[in-house]
């Protein structure tokens, strides 16, 4: 039955057309960042950038030669959207986007980690097999159908992703209205709607509606009596996001994934009216059956794991940040910190307070002022550095910080070395003090 279900073959519209947009994002997202200047603040400006640890290898391409980075993966975006070379085109981008999204996380933005994962998976999809160049070029491949399997993956990966974002608001900082007040004083300079926004009403709305689309939006528009009504209030809420809390092209993306929601006819009438229609519910059982759903099996139980692995850690993953990333954790806090580095000579007992300017850019002073793990690795930055003079060295932080608005309180042990101590990824470190301290 399970075969059957997922190998039934539907109408392609869906795919082509998502296809379309998700390349003309892909574009925009790359083009965009070099227009707006992200890419010179973000890769080119900085002396180093924080990568995923494990990733430092990844600076090499950082410099000026990330424009061009950009521009190639702007490229693929154009040559996906019109479905030339898809498959070559399609991998490519991942790489890139994969390697620019590990290269820095100063500007760590989930909608970077969603576009990485539905890269990969658009690799394995028949996005090219009708209303391309490919297809026009290589006529054997075209058609106008294509599994089922191809939509539910989409509609699975948007469950998790708007199912966790849902949960993990259910905190009592969410719930009171601290963090949207916190998020919302930061937009009272906004033309007409700053003030609006500072409402408490207002605020209260936009606290409890997330909660409630998150966890409902999905359900709802599989439901066919409120598709229509849940796609409405889905373009006010993205255009909201987009203009409020302007998070590039995830509110478009997140419009897109809509496609796989509504019958396949509708979306064939819509935007490829003079297209043969596919209704032959026809199952073909491939040969690699076995292997794509092992793959996307394995696939979808790491999805469904991992943004949950921060209850493993000790301590309050708002405090300690120890799987916060990649768990689809969105805009869930506000912290501030100020912290002091000092670096300590082995050999003489020199201390040398060091100045952040000299280091990093702003943005990533804020990153360095709060995140363990950003404070970590540039703790191991100074050694290295002092090091190439001629300096063995220590790395002393003194940071404190504030999470929703709190009193300040001491984040890292001051009197460890941090440059000392080895990453433990899958488990506490001890030199992150407890909140409650």
């Amino acid at each position: 039955m399970l075969n059957k279900w997922l190998f039934k073959h539907i109408d392609n519209s869906q795919l082509v057309i998502f296809r379309i947009f998700f390349g003309l994002l892909c574009f925009l997202e790359s083009f965009g960042a070099i227009l707006t200047g992200w890419v010179k603040r973000a890769v080119v400006e900085p002396k180093f950038t924080f990568t995923f640890i494990g990733f430092e290898w990844l600076q090499v391409f950082q410099g000026t030669g990330m424009y061009l980075y950009y521009g190639i993966m702007a490229v693929f975006g154009l040559l996906i959207m019109v479905g030339y070379k898809y498959r070559l085109s399609m991998i490519s981008f991942t790489l890139l986007w994969a390697g620019s999204y590990l290269m820095q996380k100063s500007s760590y933005n989930n909608h970077y980690y969603l576009l990485m994962l539905i890269s990969a998976i658009m690799v394995f999809m028949p996005a090219h097999h009708d209303v391309s160049v490919d297809s026009k070029l290589n006529t054997s491949i075209k058609t106008n159908a294509m599994p089922n399997w191809c939509r539910v993956v989409f509609v699975l990966q948007l469950f998790i992703v708007y199912t966790y974002a849902s949960l993990a608001k259910l905190y009592p900082d969410w719930l009171d209205g601290t963090v949207m007040e916190i998020l919302m004083r930061s937009k009272q300079h906004y033309y007409l709607i700053g003030d609006i926004l500072q409402q408490e009403w207002i605020q209260d709305i936009l606290t409890w509606g997330g909660i409630f689309f998150d966890g409902l939006i999905v359900p709802l528009l599989l439901f066919k009596p409120t598709r229509k009504w849940a796609f409405i209030i889905s373009i006010g809420f993205h255009l909201f996001n987009s203009i409020v809390f302007q998070i590039g092209i995830f509110p478009y993306l997140a419009l897109a994934f809509y496609l796989f929601f509504f019958p396949p006819k509708t979306i064939r009438n819509i935007f490829l009216k003079s297209r043969t229609f596919y209704d032959g519910a026809e199952v073909k059982l491939p040969n690699f059956q076995n292997i794509y759903i092992t793959l996307f099996s394995i696939y979808f139980v790491f999805q469904i794991v991992l943004p949950l692995r921060h209850h493993f850690f000790k301590g309050d993953v708002l405090w300690t940040e120890e799987g916060h990333r990649l768990s689809w954790r969105m805009m869930l806090r506000a912290k501030y910190g100020s912290v002091t580095y000092t670096v300590k000579d082995k050999a003489t007992g020199t201390k040398t307070v060091v100045l952040l300017d000299d280091y990093l850019t702003k943005k990533q002073q804020r990153s360095a002022s709060t995140k363990p793990d950003v404070i970590w690795q540039f703790s191991q930055y100074l050694k290295a550095e002092f090091k190439r003079n001629g300096q063995d060295v220590s790395v002393y932080v003194d940071c404190r910080i504030s999470v929703n608005g709190k009193p300040l309180k001491t984040l890292v042990n001051p009197e460890v070395d941090i440059a000392s101590v080895p990453w433990t990824p899958l488990h506490h470190s001890e030199w992150i003090l407890p909140s409650k301290k």
